[in-house]
């Protein structure tokens, strides 16, 4: 894999930011590593996926820190009555403005619009090859990053996000955590029951692919589908698949972080 980008200048994984905070772990920097310049999400196709469509561009916060369980992620809980993605667990992320200056900036932006994140504590590492939503026509760029000077987080606005939770890696990678989520189109989907949320769809497709990118993944039971009913109503409801599509690959000015160039 080539080495990932790094949206803009500023210390190397293990060294501490002129800023303060905690340095770059070596584990964390063995995962980018690992991901390169993409995420391998597993796919899904339907006819529906086929359909051609202008391509919106997205970014997403996978933003790591360490505290008191460990190693863990920042994710958040959308509103239930949201329009889109209802009650649906989530990284930090959403729609690049034209003032973005990156995908990056656009992961951070939305970050603090949602869970009050201050960005100044926050180390970009790299920015992934963007995956493609079909049903949504969405390219979403994931963005890792460091949280090297932690700072209080919670749901800014609660009419879009619910709760705020600091997951450890090692309640994902727990196989008593971890379900085989079956879907209306017949297939299971990998899935997680931590902090109160079941997290599914693109941002558990993710999460599964981090795992076992930095070698945390443990067995778990992949052959016996779990029926959510109020996951199973929202994707009927939605018409939306619960896995990412990885391709058609970004043409070289998506790939390169930038926003409308």
């Amino acid at each position: 894999m080539s080495a990932p980008r790094r949206p803009g200048p500023g210390p190397g994984p293990g060294q501490a930011s002129a800023a303060g905070g905690a340095p770059v772990p070596d584990w964390l920097t063995a995962l980018v590593g690992a991901v390169g310049d993409g995420i391998p999400v597993e796919t899904s196709r339907s006819p529906q996926q086929r359909q051609p469509g202008p391509r919106r561009r997205a970014a997403v916060l996978i933003l790591f820190g360490q505290g008191p369980g460990g190693p863990d992620i920042l994710l958040l809980q959308r509103a239930a009555d949201m329009r889109d993605h209802a009650g649906q667990p989530a990284f930090p992320g959403g729609s690049a403005d034209e003032t973005d200056v990156s995908m990056a900036a656009t992961a951070l932006r939305e970050a603090e619009e949602e869970v009050g994140l201050d960005p100044a504590g926050v180390e970009v590492l790299a920015a992934a090859q963007p995956l493609y939503l079909a049903a949504s026509h969405f390219l979403v760029t994931p963005v890792l990053a460091w949280w090297r000077t932690p700072s209080a987080v919670q749901a800014v606005d609660p009419a879009e996000t619910s709760s705020v939770a600091r997951v450890p890696v090692a309640e994902l990678a727990d196989p008593a955590n971890r379900i085989l989520l079956w879907h209306p189109a017949g297939f299971g989907s990998p899935a997680f029951r931590v902090h109160g949320m079941t997290v599914w769809g693109f941002t558990a497709g993710i999460l599964d692919a981090l795992l076992r990118l930095g070698g945390w993944e443990r067995p778990w039971d992949t052959a016996t589908p779990v029926d959510v009913p109020e996951i199973t109503s929202a994707i009927t409801r939605a018409m939306v698949l619960p896995r990412a599509v990885v391709e058609p690959r970004a043409a070289p000015g998506e790939a390169d972080g930038t926003v409308g160039g």
